[in-house]
């Protein structure tokens, strides 16, 4: 996701659209870091495999297992994005968000409270991710997380964001993989214990297989491919949300921000939604 979201701002930046991020004054009317690029619209970047409400800006030339075969679609976001009118995301098409919410063992994203407050009055299910950082202990990156993370009835259950952060200036390590996956389950149990769900884990192509992730059961997992269906990416995997883009374009949403499917029908969404939020 945070990979994503530097390719999104980079493009906005080089045409000149991010209008500029708060500073010790707070910006436009938002917490202090909350970006404030331009609104794009959906109706100028249609992209084929792109469902009709939403656009692309950088699209793949999708053939086959389309992500539009898929009825039910949502986002993922961070400060990036800056205020969302939810309202309008929903009737877009929106069906789920997941926002940014830490970072780490001492990072809060300045757009989730905000954020999260807006998707709930659109009643869009929303819920909260936490990017993990290699060089602090997953309890302390899971208390922060708890800390900062209130439980909200009808929440999505938490994601743990687990990537390799290839340009982080303070932290290139990159442990062994049964020393990751160790890592991954005290986090997750520490969280997992305290909504009283199950996280999700959103990974990507190679952090998947550096860390034979295919062998890690009892996690629903939200699988990030831009460039082809995750069968193709990731063979055999179980997948329940698929990213399959980071340049998309929606309503309500400024800037470029994050597109991603759900696995099953609009029923079987109503009936996970029943059984895994908080």
């Amino acid at each position: 996701m945070k990979l994503s979201r530097r390719r999104a701002l980079g493009g906005l930046m080089a045409a000149g659209l991010v209008a500029g991020c708060g500073g010790a004054g707070g910006g436009r009317g938002g917490p202090p870091g909350l970006m404030h690029p331009r609104m794009l619209q959906a109706a100028d970047h249609r992209a084929p495999g792109i469902p009709a409400r939403f656009g692309d800006t950088d699209p793949h030339e999708w053939q086959g297992h389309r992500p539009d075969l898929y009825p039910v679609h949502g986002i993922d976001a961070a400060r990036y994005q800056g205020p969302i009118d939810f309202g309008r995301a929903r009737a877009a098409g929106v069906a789920f968000a997941w926002l940014k919410a830490t970072e780490g063992g001492d990072r809060v994203d300045p757009g989730f409270e905000m954020n999260a407050r807006a998707a709930r009055r659109a009643g869009v299910p929303v819920g909260a991710y936490h990017f993990y950082y290699f060089c602090r202990s997953p309890e302390d990156q899971a208390r922060w997380f708890l800390r900062n993370v209130p439980r909200k009835a009808g929440d999505l259950p938490p994601v743990l964001d687990i990537e390799w952060n290839h340009t982080s200036p303070s932290c290139r390590l990159r442990p062994p993989a049964v020393e990751t996956r160790a890592r991954m389950r005290r986090f997750l149990a520490i969280v997992g214990d305290h909504y009283g769900t199950r996280p999700v884990i959103y990974t990507t192509i190679d952090f998947f297989r550096d860390n034979d992730l295919q062998h890690f059961d009892g996690y629903e997992m939200w699988l990030r491919s831009v460039a082809g269906d995750p069968a193709e990416r990731y063979p055999g995997t179980r997948w329940t949300f698929w990213q399959y883009s980071g340049t998309g374009v929606v309503p309500g949403v400024a800037g470029n921000v994050d597109l991603n499917a759900f696995a099953g029908s609009a029923e079987e969404w109503q009936a996970w939604l029943a059984r895994r939020s908080q």
